[in-house]
């Protein structure tokens, strides 16, 4: 235990150490990403595609979560060793949790995104929280900035996912089950009161359709902002010294894991909440 405590406090020195540099190195993390490289498009003459330092991030992240998950499944066993039994364990719980938000119809059916999603973002907001981060400078700019302190990309995040639940909503409902679900009447209306209702019905429908367009936005600023707000508090800690780093330290790396969870709870009930669960299924049959 004493050895324990005694890595944990050389390790919050150095934290701080890097806080410190980055904040007398640069003018401290800012709203936009700066651009380290631009890559000519050969086809293209004249045009470039810009690599900002939180695309750099989300790549590193990708190939981590590639290579362990490629490590952990290469020589699968009926005993499984320690990073396969690990990787198994993490997955059985995701897909118990998901299940027990959707329902066994869209948890089998679309596992793979929101396992995809949450481990992409957790390990993306612990990345942020590494040494490093944010000190070492290319050109006078930051090499490196958490992926989702990056508004751009909790940006794709929110709106890969509203593609994602689009196309899913219409494979299982069509459109003409999804305007009558959302624009038509409910509660087993019949008779004149039915219709008397419909221009109600119809305010509630558009009211709705205006949720749907917000979500992908509600869901990248959150991210967003509780990431951003984060690594910025560690950075302004660091100029004071790493004792004020460490309980913001382990704050972060709370956030970090319930920013994602929050994440995949939302999509989760954001589609159950319009294609229905085993519930619905039931009924219908």
């Amino acid at each position: 235990m004493k050895s324990f405590v005694q890595k944990l406090i050389a390790a919050a020195m150095m934290l701080g150490g890097v806080a410190c540099a980055s904040e007398h190195g640069h003018a401290g993390l800012t709203s936009d990403a700066p651009v380290i490289w631009n890559i000519d498009i050969p086809f293209w003459p004249g045009h470039s595609i810009p690599i900002n330092n939180s695309l750099i991030m989300f790549a590193v992240a990708i190939i981590i979560i590639t290579i362990l998950l490629r490590l952990a499944s290469r020589r699968m066993q009926r005993i499984p060793g320690k990073l396969q039994n690990f990787v198994e364990w993490v997955f059985e719980l995701l897909y118990n949790f998901v299940e027990g938000l959707t329902g066994k119809k869209i948890a089998k059916k679309y596992f793979w995104y929101f396992a995809t999603v949450f481990l992409f973002i957790l390990v993306s907001n612990y990345m942020g929280l590494l040494p490093g981060v944010g000190s070492i400078l290319y050109e006078g700019e930051p090499l490196l900035r958490g992926a989702n302190a990056d508004f751009n990309v909790t940006i794709f995040l929110g709106f890969s996912y509203a593609i994602l639940w689009f196309i899913w909503v219409m494979k299982e409902q069509g459109p003409w089950h999804f305007l009558t679900h959302t624009f038509g009447p409910k509660g087993g209306l019949t008779g004149f009161l039915k219709y008397a209702l419909l221009p109600i019905f119809f305010f509630v429908g558009m009211i709705e359709i205006l949720s749907i367009c917000v979500r992908p936005v509600a869901l990248a600023a959150r991210l967003f902002g509780n990431i951003f707000a984060g690594e910025s508090i560690l950075e302004q800690m660091g100029a004071i010294g790493w004792f004020a780093m460490v309980p913001f330290m382990f704050l972060e790396v709370i956030v970090g894991f319930v920013q994602a969870l929050v994440f995949l709870m939302l999509t989760a009930i954001f589609l159950k909440t319009q294609i229905g669960g085993d519930e619905e299924e039931e009924s219908a049959h």
